[in-house]
């Protein structure tokens, strides 16, 4: 497995990255009606960022690159959880998940 790795250099990492990154901009403006795919956004941006830590401490020889992408990954699953839990108390109120109605919900 590490003959495999020995070939990509620190420059692929972070092409991935900016890839992933880029795409997951590209979700958050072409698509502002369905909150699924704004989530699915998000968890991509968090995906290229810990890419890029990942990258950043193999290519240092540093484990504390890796110590983020821990939390990164705790604070990522609570966004989702949280997330998914408004999404469909607003699907159970609305009978939507268009952004458009969440616009309208008064406090």
């Amino acid at each position: 497995m590490n003959a495999l790795l020995t070939g990509l250099s620190l420059g692929h990492y972070l092409a991935l990255g900016a890839v992933l990154f880029c795409i997951s901009v590209a979700g958050l403006f072409l698509n502002r009606k369905n909150v699924i795919m704004l989530l699915i956004s998000l968890e991509l941006i968090l995906l290229s960022v810990n890419v890029n830590f990942v990258a950043f401490a193999r290519a240092l020889g540093d484990a504390s690159g890796q110590v983020f992408v821990f939390f990164i990954l705790t604070v990522a699953a609570a966004e989702a959880a949280i997330g998914l839990a408004i999404l469909v108390t607003l699907f159970r109120n609305r009978r939507s998940i268009d952004v458009a109605d969440i616009d309208t919900l008064k406090g």
